[in-house]
């Protein structure tokens, strides 16, 4: 009897030995698979940044992006998330000489360097267009010296300036980038994967974007609103460097004969009575600034004036809304004959471009946006101006933050290198202060270099129209009747959608919530979390080691029993092969 008990009992160790080897190797291989799972994978490293090509002899911008810090590609609706799969937040912080340490998990990187350069890697965004979305600003914007950069596991973002003060949110959830301008406007942005966007200004003011198609080619139907005010733009959508941009499309076009009127020189120049600026609030702010041209030679010199009073009066009008006073610095450089002259050569090419665009649509062809964009002007090898529409912070290539206002002009003076993600230009006016100063050299996105083109254009075929209108008065020479005809509808414009009647409710909605994205993602990031060692952005709590059962057996329990008290519940299973056994003593 005791030699058949001792048989059973070896005969049951003998099985429960193998369904505790069984089990542990199940446990073992679950283990490396959870861990093989959570263990982040390593990112990429950085590459060294492009360097965009100087202007007017002025070295390239310079500078590092850290690995990890990346948002993205700039292809509208894109991910914003950091391009490190670690899970935890990681913090990037500017030094005063441009290098940046990005802080992710439990390690750092630092990646050296100069101020100033534009990399893929430097701020989320959507592509452009007039007025892109710049808060949490697209490819090519560099992070000043001393700014620092908050990331929450999931792609949101803060940037603060050297002072502590917010430059830029982006919220990953709402999909939604906050720019806090030197200025102290706000600039709310949102860009939907459908490529629609909304975008909302201080004072109420912004527009509400929805995209069609029209020959396989996308454009945008934009409505704007402006104190109470409606108007529609339409934009063509062509990609460029890696991302995408949104170029200005008329609405209209004018006959041949208005254009050759409008771009060849006037048969003697004239002295134009009619602008009416002497008692206006804005020239009495910009008057030493800006000097209109005795006389003009030809309709680009008159359309420069109008260009450049439109946007001084803008620019008043945004400094009487944020209750500063419109004023002219000691240290400003106002707008010189010279420069004045350069923006209307600039002129004369835009209607020369818009004449061709014409043409085409005529004759029923399509119109190239990416020809109409700054793509041809950036690779013609001829210096170009540009004309700010809105006010914009850049870097300076010592690594500082400065600002340029409406009216304000930039010059790239030499096409940017082929893997370039920005331009390079020299600021040739100022209006001093906060302000850029002349001859500082910045680095510009190619979406606020499309925004200035937009800009100009938009403002060029408003004057035009003017100039329609008031030829043969105040002084203008009268056009030839075969350039009175009235304008034609652009055929991308025939088939828009209808402007979307709830555009205003839509930006003050979208301007309300940012208040509280705002708050949610500050409480969202942490700034250095990885570095200090406590818990960082993102992390669940680790969950709690299960505890040890207790295992008890004894003598005359049967072979399911003991299989039963020593064996998980995963292998007990195991129990089967027991009872398909005959054991004979």
């Amino acid at each position: 009897m005791y030699r058949s008990l001792t048989r059973a009992v070896h005969v049951i160790s003998f099985f429960s030995a193998v369904a505790l080897s069984l089990v542990c190797a199940s446990a073992s291989l679950s283990a490396q698979t959870t861990k093989k799972a959570a263990a982040p994978a390593k990112a990429a490293p950085a590459k060294p940044a492009a360097k965009p090509a100087g202007a007017a002899g002025a070295s390239a911008a310079h500078g590092t992006t850290a690995a990890g810090a990346s948002h993205g590609p700039t292809t509208a609706g894109a991910s914003h998330g950091p391009t490190t799969s670690n899970p935890h937040g990681t913090t990037t912080t500017t030094t005063g000489h441009g290098a940046t340490t990005a802080t992710a998990g439990h390690g750092a990187t630092t990646t050296g360097g100069r101020p100033g350069t534009a990399t893929a890697a430097a701020r989320p965004g959507a592509a452009g267009g007039a007025g892109s979305a710049r808060g949490g600003a697209a490819a090519g914007h560099p992070a000043p010296a001393g700014s620092h950069e908050a990331h929450a596991a999931n792609g949101s973002m803060v940037r603060t300036r050297a002072n502590g003060q917010r430059s830029d949110v982006h919220d990953a959830r709402r999909g939604m980038d906050i720019h806090h301008g030197l200025n102290g406007g706000r600039r709310v942005s949102v860009e939907r994967a459908d490529h629609s966007r909304i975008v909302s200004e201080r004072g109420g003011r912004g527009y509400v974007q929805h995209p069609y198609m029209y020959h396989g080619h996308e454009y945008g139907a934009r409505r704007y609103y402006d104190h109470g005010r409606y108007y529609d733009r339409y934009y063509g959508r062509y990609g460029y460097r890696g991302g995408y941009l949104n170029v200005y499309a008329p609405g209209v076009y004018y006959a041949p004969a208005f254009y050759g009127w409008a771009y060849n020189p006037w048969a003697v120049p004239v002295a134009y009575t009619a602008w009416g600026w002497g008692g206006a609030p804005w020239y009495g702010a910009y008057g030493a600034w800006f000097t209109p041209f005795p006389v003009y030679a030809s309709a680009s010199f008159w359309l420069t004036d109008y260009l450049i009073a439109a946007s001084l009066q803008a620019a008043y009008a945004a400094q009487v809304e944020a209750q500063v006073a419109a004023s002219v610095n000691p240290d400003a450089s106002p707008l010189t004959p010279e420069v004045k002259k350069m923006i209307a050569d600039e002129v004369q090419r835009q209607v020369a471009l818009e004449n061709s665009e014409a043409q085409q649509n005529s004759g029923g062809q399509d119109v190239d946006s990416g020809s109409s964009g700054i793509a041809r002007m950036m690779s013609d090898g001829q210096p170009h101006v540009f004309v700010a529409g809105s006010d914009l912070d850049l870097v300076a290539d010592s690594g500082q933050e400065c600002a340029v206002s409406q009216g304000d002009v930039l010059e790239v003076a030499q096409s940017p290198a082929a893997d370039a993600t920005a331009a390079t230009a020299i600021v040739l006016t100022s209006k001093g202060g906060k302000e850029c100063l002349k001859s500082t050299n910045v680095t510009v996105a190619f979406t606020d270099l499309q925004d200035m083109q937009n800009h100009m254009r938009e403002t060029i075929d408003k004057g035009m129209g003017e100039m329609k209108d008031k030829q043969g008065k105040g002084g203008l020479p009268s056009a030839p009747p075969s350039a009175q005809a009235a304008p034609t509808q652009s055929a991308y414009a025939a088939v828009a959608p209808p402007p979307d009647p709830n555009a205003a409710a839509e930006i003050k909605e979208q301007d309300t919530q940012a208040g509280q994205a705002e708050q949610e993602v500050a409480g969202t990031v942490s700034s250095g979390g990885g570095a200090a060692g406590g818990p960082n952005v993102g992390d669940d709590p680790a969950p709690a080691a299960a505890a040890t059962p207790t295992v008890s057996i004894s003598l005359g329990q049967t072979t399911d029993q003991v299989i039963t008290a020593m064996v998980s519940p995963r292998a007990r299973s195991i129990s089967a092969l027991s009872r398909s056994i005959s054991i004979r003593i």
